[in-house]
């Protein structure tokens, strides 16, 4: 995202080109207060009022601008997306109304990655005036959260190891007078062992580490954020195809949520003692990669054979999550891109949600729906523990079928949580195939606002 903070201000009567909102049923009754010329242009750009249309009307030696929403009356988040796109640099205001939720959309559409191809700077900034101006921290932040996580998983896994991870979390542990605590390389075997086994084949620079923030006051509810932080997936021993590698610099996703979660949780001040959990390594291939079959200890204490190295992600989360569970949390949130059947099921723009608790669930789906980001339930059906039975361990880390994998993945991460405590966990796709108004193709957030408003309504402060 450009500079975030000048493309909304205050409105305090700058000059600024209006936009007016209209819809494809009250297009015509609104054009007739129009000159022929005005309508004549507007028909030229074969603008009727349908969803995402942006047109230009001459307005004397002026012009305004007009756009086409589902609701005029009742803005979504990505309403204003595409006009925030199309228009020319410049400031506008809405005519008649307030952004409201839209301001978010205006804020993330202006969102360019530029770190390895310089961007078109001949447009310029868009600003939005709003005389809503109670809303504009909070819409920058949230927007600049989002954008965190596009930065980080658009960048590919050499420059964003677990080195770079780290290195994230320790500028928010600065920047918001956080403690940070790391395990890193050897120094993991005791302790986390699953961390140790899956990252230990990466070269050194890519060593793999549990990173641990630890922020806010120690009588406040303990809230447990655990993000999967696989830099690179190669698969392991069981590799993954050419194709499959792709676009696994995205396997941190859930370790840039958590973190961008975070960066949310503790610029609001929320009333919580926040722990922030990273899990970072890369699943590398070398002559100490861990083998199918082998026997995995894990912090917990339990024996986890290896059915599958690509199913790697949750042995990493089994470690951190057992860590966080020992802090007796309030609530446990985690984020991964854990499962391919997920997509499958869900496909790209609902993150699957699982939770041991239906009023967990409830609130974040309604915190989802009210703000463009909805989750989608799957259950964790005990009838499936079995397809995880081990003859010679505990439990097995993958299953033989092909049935229900993101699930089956969840009731895994399950036998980590301790007993007892409120967890919800998301498996998340980080990834947007195609682009939509305001969400560029590329790396995206999914879940992180559905969360992040849940946790405001949880935990209101004074």
């Amino acid at each position: 995202m450009a500079d975030s903070e000048p493309l909304i201000q205050p409105d305090r009567g700058q000059d600024a080109i209006a936009i007016h909102l209209v819809n494809k049923d009250g297009f015509e009754g609104w054009a007739r207060n129009l000159s022929v010329p005005q309508r004549a242009a507007l028909q030229g750009q074969k603008f009727e009022g349908g969803g995402y249309q942006v047109g230009i009307v001459p307005d004397g030696e002026g012009w305004f601008a007009v756009g086409g929403v589902a609701d005029p009356d009742e803005l979504s988040s990505w309403c204003l997306a595409k006009l925030a796109e199309a228009l020319p640099a410049g400031t506008y205001r809405l005519a008649d109304r307030e952004a409201g939720p839209a301001l978010h959309g205006w804020l993330a559409a202006q969102y360019v990655f530029d770190r390895y191809k310089k961007a078109d700077n001949s447009v310029g900034p868009r600003i939005l005036l709003t005389g809503d101006a109670a809303r504009i921290d909070s819409a920058i932040a949230e927007a600049e959260a989002v954008c965190m996580v596009r930065d980080l998983v658009n960048t590919p896994a050499e420059d964003m190891g677990p080195a770079a991870l780290e290195a994230q979390a320790e500028a928010l542990a600065k920047a918001h007078k956080a403690e940070l605590k790391v395990v890193r390389g050897d120094a993991l075997e005791q302790d986390y062992p699953m961390i140790h086994a899956v990252g230990r084949a990466a070269a050194r620079k890519h060593e793999p580490r549990l990173i641990h923030l630890t922020w806010g006051k120690e009588s406040d509810p303990v809230l447990a954020v655990v993000g999967k932080g696989v830099c690179f997936d190669s698969g392991g021993l069981d590799v993954k195809s050419s194709t499959g590698m792709l676009l696994m610099k995205k396997d941190m996703g859930g370790a840039a949520h958590a973190l961008a979660l975070g960066s949310l949780i503790m610029g609001a001040g929320l009333p919580v003692r926040l722990h922030l959990l990273v899990p970072a390594v890369e699943n590398a291939i070398s002559g100490n990669s861990f083998r199918p079959g082998d026997v995995l200890k894990s912090r917990k204490g339990l024996t986890v054979e290896i059915g599958n190295t690509d199913a790697e992600g949750r042995l990493i989360l089994g470690d951190a999550l057992t860590r966080a569970s020992e802090e007796k949390p309030d609530l446990i949130i985690d984020f991964a891109t854990l499962t391919g059947a997920a997509r499958v099921a869900l496909g790209p723009d609902y993150p699957a949600l699982m939770t041991r608790r239906d009023e967990t669930a409830n609130a974040l789906i309604e915190a989802g729906k009210a703000h463009d980001d909805e989750p989608w339930r799957l259950p964790l059906p005990e009838a499936y523990v079995e397809w995880l039975a081990s003859d010679i361990a505990d439990t097995n880390n993958a299953h033989g079928n092909s049935f229900a994998g993101a699930s089956v993945a969840g009731l895994f991460l399950d036998k980590f949580v301790g007993e007892g405590i409120d967890w919800a966990h998301f498996d998340t796709f980080a990834w947007r195939p195609a682009p939509k108004p305001g969400r560029p193709k590329g790396a995206d957030a999914y879940g992180l606002r559905a969360a992040w408003h849940m946790l405001r309504a949880r935990y209101p402060g004074t």
